[in-house]
């Protein structure tokens, strides 16, 4: 159909609209989520090692054990946390190949 013979195109369904969003991955709030995470994380472990150093009068030690320990934890999270993503994404498709397989 086209703008031409006075027809309109066809639209979605605002329902298939909204199932074509959600296979789109992790949202704005999940990515801001985990920028957030690794942002806490890195400052909690960063102050926590700087406690223990002004304490025990080791310098910078456990300030660099702190932030990597931080970082290492909180990208080990965000990891974890897509892969289950990924993994709920790949376990609906597959369920929609079946289900489309069997229409």
């Amino acid at each position: 159909m086209s703008e031409r013979d006075g027809s309109s195109p066809e639209r979605k369904d605002p329902a298939e609209y909204f199932r074509d969003r959600e296979k789109k991955g992790p949202g704005a709030g999940a990515l801001a989520g985990f920028g957030l995470q690794f942002a806490v994380a890195l400052l909690l472990f960063l102050y926590l090692g700087q406690w223990l150093d002004r304490k025990l009068g080791t310098a910078p030690v456990f300030l660099l054990i702190g932030v990597f320990v931080g970082a290492g934890g909180a990208f080990y999270s965000m990891y974890r946390k897509l892969m289950a993503m990924q993994a709920e994404e790949d376990r609906m498709k597959k369920e929609e190949k079946a289900r489309r397989g069997l229409q």
